[in-house]
């Protein structure tokens, strides 16, 4: 990102004659989270950059003018998009469709080519480079460590087809198998589970509070409650002890592949 925003938080701190560690301190953060934002590596949440203007008496400039990439996603999705380039862990629960940063191009653009109202091809365009650019994170082969909970009408939704359906799954398949990810699935034999309420991401920070983000119908929002991310832990936690295992979900995906028309 453009680091104008942390070329000015660092010039205000200065300015103030406070070092990295003793603005943290006032700013209830830690140093490296200071460092990070000044060298453009992160961007501060909402309440991150209100308890730095209160800091530094800089009014709201730091919470109003948060960096805007650009990026073409959903207005409510914008700070959870950035949280998750800064997170260690992510932990995604989907309960229709494929979570965006396991998505393959194909199966990207089927789920953004049936939205209302429709969109044109350039706009689709922007949006399956913006989904495909989320899915960058998976590049560094053990960072940040991603965990998955695929409730099964994931897998039986023929998004895009057959043919799209066969590739996407076997793209999962492959971050399994190469020990990128791992899958859980939570078979139909289940029944109700502590999920089902809609999609739910888990992030973990090195320096900053884990947080929470829930999505429904034209709506997501990021959770920072300590209270509520605990819950939401714990209903992760109560639904992946009812899951599949590693390989019985393994196989049930590559079966579900097959039946889709995958030959290996």
């Amino acid at each position: 990102m453009s680091n104008i925003y942390g070329d000015w938080l660092k010039a205000q701190r200065e300015a103030a004659g406070l070092t990295q560690q003793e603005l943290a301190e006032q700013a209830i953060m830690t140093r490296s989270h200071i460092s990070h934002i000044e060298a453009g590596r992160r961007v501060p949440s909402k309440e991150d950059a209100l308890r730095l203007d209160r800091a530094l008496n800089t009014g709201d400039v730091l919470s109003s003018f948060l960096p805007d990439e650009g990026a073409a996603v959903a207005e409510y999705f914008e700070a959870a998009r950035v949280l998750e380039q800064q997170a260690v862990v992510i932990r995604e629960f989907a309960l229709s469709y494929v979570p965006g940063i396991l998505q393959t191009e194909r199966y990207a653009r089927a789920v953004l080519t049936t939205s209302f109202p429709p969109v044109g091809e350039a706009e689709c365009d922007r949006l399956v480079v913006t989904r495909l650019e989320r899915a960058k994170v998976l590049h560094d082969p053990v960072s940040p460590v991603v965990l998955v909970l695929l409730d099964e009408a994931v897998l039986r939704r023929a998004i895009g087809g057959p043919d799209v359906m066969a590739e996407q799954i076997m793209h999962i398949v492959r971050l399994v198998r190469s020990g990128r990810v791992r899958v859980h699935v939570m078979p139909f034999t289940l029944g109700f589970h502590p999920l089902m309420d809609g999609m739910l991401t888990l992030m973990s920070f090195e320096d900053q509070p884990p947080v929470a983000y829930g999505e429904g119908l034209r709506m997501g929002k990021v959770h920072d409650s300590p209270s509520v991310v605990q819950e939401l832990h714990g209903r992760y936690d109560l639904a992946l002890s009812d899951a599949l295992p590693l390989k019985e979900s393994l196989a049930l995906l590559r079966a579900t592949a097959k039946d889709y028309g995958h030959h290996d």
